[in-house]
């Protein structure tokens, strides 16, 4: 698995996840500027993701659903902060309800996602940032950290094929 590390910083309130590709920069960036290839790895294998919607510039949304295994849908949304391709990318992430609108009783996240090369592919850093600390363990709680690493996971066979 190409996931090195997931790092908990309860001070700092931040979830930190590394991993390394063996694959060109621009690759590894692919998989977040296209919305069919997001899609085949955002969510842990048995809640694979439809995106709906992909406007991976500075003010635009990224609107998807997550399948689960008994065809329950759990909705998103990334509003993006700002785009360096093929380097860096910032967006708050948080929860919708069935129609899509942003959840106010869930917590949201503002995450960082920086690529840069590493031993001849492409080292990630996905870091997200809560609110607060109370938030940052309702999020662990539900599953954020295992998820995540699953969802990362499944990358490697995605720049395989």
């Amino acid at each position: 698995m190409s996931v090195t590390s997931v790092d908990k910083d309860l001070d700092n309130l931040t979830l930190t996840l590394i991993a390394d590709f063996a694959a060109p920069l621009e690759r590894v960036w692919r998989l977040w500027a296209d919305p069919r290839q997001l899609e085949r790895w955002w969510g842990p294998p048995s809640y694979p993701a439809t995106v709906e919607a992909h406007d991976l510039t500075p003010g635009g949304e990224i609107a998807y659903f997550m399948t689960g295994p008994e065809g329950d849908r759990h909705r998103g949304w990334w509003r993006i902060t700002s785009v360096s391709e093929p380097t860096a990318l910032e967006f708050t992430d948080g929860f919708a309800d069935d129609d899509g609108k942003p959840k106010t009783d869930m917590p949201t996240t503002s995450v960082r996602v920086r690529l840069s090369e590493h031993e001849g592919g492409t080292r990630m850093e996905m870091r997200s940032l809560f609110d607060s600390r109370e938030q940052m363990e309702q999020m662990v709680a539900m599953g954020m950290e295992e998820g995540l690493t699953e969802a990362v996971g499944q990358i490697d066979a995605l720049l395989a094929a």
